[in-house]
C-alpha cells in the first residue's frame, strides 16, 4: 500500500505540473520526437521552447475570449435573478465534486480513473494494427473534467457498485471515448488543415464529425441533383460597402460589436458600473466598443499560437510515430484548427449557436422547465465555432450557419434533461459540451435500463465505430496520417477512375 500512494504521490504531481498544462505537455511531447529523431539537443530544446510557447499564446487568446465574455454570462444571470444551472466544463467539474462530497466519494478517485483511462487509449493506439485507432488525446485539462462528469454518471447508473469496479469499468469506457472520439476527427481535420498531422481532442469530437458528415452528406445531394450554390464562406465576394466584410478582422469586429451591444444594452450601464465591470465615468459606447474589437484580438492572438505550434508538433511526432505509436497523431485542443479554413466561420459559428442556445434557453423558461440553464462560454464558442469551421469546409456556408444554431438548441436542452436527471443541476453546473449533451446523455440510458449488459453494449459500439471507418477506406485509413501528399496522388486517381 505504500508503494501505491507513491505512485499516487507521483501521477498527483504529473496531473498537476504537466497533464493540466497542455503547453508543457506539447512541449515535452514536441521535445522526444525530436530526441527520437536524433536531432541535437538544442534543436529538440528549442522546439520544446517554441511549441509551449505557441500554446501558452494559443491559450491567452481562449482565455481572453472567455474572460472578454464574462459580464454578459454573469448578467445575464444576475440582472433576471435567474436561479440557473450554468453549462460550463469548470461549473460541472465544480458540481461533480460538491456532489461526490455529499455522497461520501473521493474526488481523488477520478485521479486514478483519468490514469487508468489514458494508459488505456495509448494501448488502444499501441495496438492500432487491431483496434484501428490513431489519436492520442492530450488534452489534459478536459481529461480531467470529463474524467469527473463520466465518473458521477456511472456512479448514478450503479450506485451500489464497488470502488474499484467502478473505477475498472469508467477507465475502460473513458479510454475507448477519448482513443474513438479523437479518431473520428483525423481525416475530416487532415482534410481542412492540408495535411497538419493532429486529430481533435475535446468535448465535441463525436459533434464535429457528425456534423462535418452532414454538412458533406447535404452538399453531394445537391451537387446530384445538378445544384452547385454550397459554397464556401471564403468564396463568397461581397459587392460594394459590404467588401468590408470580406476582411475577417473587419467582419468579426461588426459582427460582435452588434451581437455584444444589443445584450450589454438590456443589462445596461447601472448594472455593469455595480458589477464593477466599467467604471461610472467611462463613456458605455466606447466600452462596448472596445469589449468586441477585443473578440477579435484575442482571435488574432489564438490563430498566431496555432501557427506556432501546429508546425512544430507536426514535425517532431513523426518520431515518436515511427519508433513508438506507428500511424499515429496527437489529440490537440478544439482551439487549433481555428488557424485554418475561414476565419469568418468562428464567428459565424459562434454568434449562430449562441442564437440557438438563447432560443434554447427562452424555451425552457416559458414552459417552466425544472432546470433553467444559463449558457456558459465555453461551450457558447468553442464548440459552435469549430462546427461552423468544418462544416464550412466540409460543405459551405448554409451549413456553417444552420448547423451550429441546431447544435446550439441540442447544447441547452440535453443538458438540461442529463443533469436534471442524474442530479448535477442541483449543484449549479454541467459539462455542457456537444458530446456531453448527445453522446454521453444517450450511454448513461443504455446503462441505467440496460445494467451490466449496458455497459458492454456501449464498449462495443465504440469498439466497432473505428473497424467501421477503416472498412470504408482500407487503403488509405492509415495513409492519411503517414503522407498525406501520396493520400491525395490515392484520392486524385480515384476521382479519375470514377
Amino acid at each position: 500500500m505504500e508503494i501505491l500512494g507513491y505512485l499516487l504521490s507521483a501521477w498527483q504531481f504529473v496531473v498537476d505540473n504537466i497533464l493540466t498544462k497542455p503547453h508543457f505537455l506539447i512541449g515535452i511531447i514536441v521535445f522526444i520526437g525530436y530526441a527520437l529523431q536524433k536531432r541535437k539537443w538544442y534543436e529538440s530544446l528549442a522546439g520544446f521552447i517554441k511549441a509551449a510557447v505557441g500554446y501558452l499564446i494559443l491559450t491567452v487568446g481562449s482565455g481572453g475570449l472567455t474572460s472578454n465574455f464574462r459580464p454578459i454570462i454573469v448578467g445575464l444571470k444576475e440582472r433576471f435573478n435567474l436561479s440557473a444551472m450554468v453549462i460550463d466544463p469548470y461549473f460541472g467539474q465544480n458540481a461533480v465534486q460538491e456532489a461526490m462530497e455529499k455522497v461520501g466519494r473521493s474526488f481523488g478517485d477520478v485521479m486514478i480513473l483519468l490514469l487508468i483511462a489514458y494508459i488505456i487509449n495509448i494501448l488502444l493506439v499501441k495496438m492500432s494494427r487491431y483496434t484501428k485507432l490513431r489519436a492520442v488525446f492530450t488534452t489534459g485539462n478536459v481529461q480531467i473534467q470529463q474524467s469527473a462528469t463520466a465518473f458521477w454518471l456511472l456512479f448514478f447508473c450503479f450506485p451500489e457498485m464497488g470502488r474499484w469496479p467502478i473505477l475498472a469499468v469508467m477507465s475502460i469506457l473513458l479510454g475507448l471515448y477519448w482513443a474513438v472520439g479523437s479518431n473520428l476527427t483525423v481525416d475530416i481535420t487532415q482534410e481542412l488543415t492540408e495535411g497538419a498531422g493532429f486529430a481533435v481532442a475535446h468535448q465535441q469530437m463525436f459533434g464535429i464529425f457528425a456534423n462535418a458528415k452532414i454538412a458533406e452528406h447535404f452538399r453531394k445531394k445537391n451537387e446530384a441533383k445538378g445544384k452547385h450554390n454550397d459554397r464556401k464562406i471564403e468564396d463568397i465576394k461581397l459587392p460594394g460597402w459590404l467588401s468590408m466584410f470580406n476582411e475577417n478582422m473587419v467582419s468579426t469586429a461588426i459582427l460582435m460589436t452588434t451581437f455584444f451591444g444589443i445584450i450589454l444594452l438590456i443589462l445596461g450601464k447601472d448594472y455593469l458600473v455595480q458589477g464593477e465591470f466599467l467604471k461610472a465615468t467611462d463613456n458605455f459606447f466606447f466600452y462596448v466598443l472596445e469589449t468586441s474589437f477585443y473578440f477579435a484580438v484575442y482571435l488574432a492572438i489564438l490563430q498566431l499560437g496555432v501557427r506556432t505550434f501546429v508546425g512544430e508538433l507536426t514535425e517532431s511526432f513523426s518520431g515518436i510515430s515511427d519508433t513508438f505509436l506507428p500511424n499515429a497523431v496527437p489529440g490537440v485542443d478544439i482551439a487549433a484548427v481555428f488557424g485554418f479554413g475561414s476565419q469568418n466561420a468562428v464567428t459565424l459559428g459562434f454568434i449562430s449557436g449562441a442564437m440557438g442556445q438563447f432560443l434554447a434557453i427562452i424555451l425552457l423558461i416559458v414552459f417552466n422547465s425544472p432546470t433553467i440553464v444559463v449558457a456558459g462560454f465555453v461551450p457558447l464558442f468553442f464548440d459552435n465555432a469549430a462546427i461552423a469551421v468544418f462544416a464550412n469546409n466540409r460543405g459551405g456556408a448554409k451549413y456553417a450557419i444552420g448547423l451550429p444554431f441546431i447544435n446550439g438548441i441540442i447544447q441547452v436542452c440535453g443538458s438540461a434533461l442529463i443533469a436534471t436527471w442524474v442530479g448535477l443541476a442541483g449543484f449549479g453546473g454541467y459539462l455542457g459540451m456537444t458530446d456531453w449533451a448527445t453522446l454521453w446523455p444517450g450511454f448513461t440510458v443504455i446503462m441505467k435500463f440496460l445494467g451490466i449488459i449496458g455497459i458492454v453494449v456501449v464498449a462495443a459500439a465504440l469498439i466497432i465505430i473505428p473497424q467501421w471507418q477503416y472498412r470504408k477506406d482500407p487503403e488509405g485509413y492509415f495513409l492519411i496520417v503517414e503522407d498525406y501528399d501520396k493520400y491525395l496522388e490515392l484520392k486524385a486517381s480515384r476521382s479519375n477512375n470514377d
